[in-house]
């Protein structure tokens, strides 16, 4: 990868701004797809210049770190984040709700271990508050934001976390946390689901590392369980695409990078011709009248 669409700071670290996210890899490699290949890939993504890996204990019940520590050891040489306030469970959906502040601790230290490193770069806190997604109910849902953060800023104090960051927030949540040192913030954010365009702007403005899931809409599957239309089948992506010789996904992801300036484009993929694509992104150029269309598009 090339340096033409620069790096981001997260954390107090540079990353390339194109990412790379574990889900899809993990749940192939859980349904009984090749290991050695997705290994393989892993490495091969970090040769093309991908730093930056989003994971988590959940995906593929644990597979996702297994595999990253396969790749790469002790993980030096890459940027992982993880996320906290789940926990893996087997069943139809692949997590629960774990926000209760020693729960947190023990996520942490769940995903030391199954990452096989003694510090986490980062640390997503993913809230359960609002659909799409699973909602907490009971004890659960009834846990502070001011606790979760306090719980984690020890954790940071004590060496085990790099930063924290937050996912599925509000924006009043991100302004609450900001005296917290909030170094990301990841929700649902692309050209069809355009509801978080007020909170990347305050990551814009406050130099926040803007990291969206479900950047393309969700990968096979998950858009039509979450209700969530594809980025490649609205007609405006498809018509920029032809104008620039390019793929729907490829624009797609074109956008995030030109929509703010602190965001990192992750999208997952099982297949290494699938990663080239994506990271071919970097060589692409949107005209200000091809980003007007998009954002119109996008409502």
């Amino acid at each position: 990868m090339n340096s033409t669409v620069g790096t981001v700071a997260v954390g107090g670290r540079e990353v390339n701004r194109i990412g790379l996210g574990m889900s899809p890899l993990a749940r192939k490699v859980a349904g009984g797809g090749d290991r050695e290949a997705a290994v393989a890939l892993l490495r091969r993504a970090r040769e093309l210049g991908v730093d930056y890996y989003d994971t988590a204990r959940f995906y593929g019940g644990e597979t996702a770190n297994e595999l990253l520590r396969e790749a790469f050891g002790d993980l030096d040489e890459v940027f992982v984040a993880t996320k906290v306030g789940a926990r893996p469970v087997t069943g139809r959906f692949p997590m629960t709700a774990a926000q209760l502040p020693a729960e947190l601790r023990r996520e942490v230290e769940e995903n030391l271990r199954s990452l096989g490193t003694d510090r986490l770069d980062l640390v997503f806190l993913r809230r359960m508050d609002f659909l799409p997604g699973l909602v907490a109910e009971g004890e659960q849902g009834e846990v502070s934001l001011a606790d979760q953060l306090a719980e984690l800023v020890a954790l940071r104090e004590a060496g085990k976390i790099g930063a924290i960051g937050l996912s599925h927030v509000t924006t009043e949540q991100v302004r609450t946390g900001l005296d917290a040192g909030i170094a990301a913030v990841q929700n649902i954010d692309n050209l069809a689901y355009p509801q978080a365009r007020e909170l990347r702007e305050l990551c814009g403005r406050e130099e926040i590392a803007w990291i969206p899931y479900f950047p393309l809409g969700g990968g096979a599957g998950v858009g039509q369980a979450t209700g969530l239309t594809q980025v490649r089948d609205l007609p405006a992506v498809r018509e920029v695409a032809a104008e620039l010789g390019a793929t729907p996904t490829q624009v797609g992801l074109a956008w995030h990078l030109a929509e703010n300036p602190t965001t990192v484009a992750i999208t997952g993929t099982g297949s290494v011709e699938h990663l080239e694509e994506n990271l071919a992104t970097d060589d692409l150029r949107l005209t200000a009248e091809q980003k007007a269309r998009l954002d119109a598009a996008a409502g």
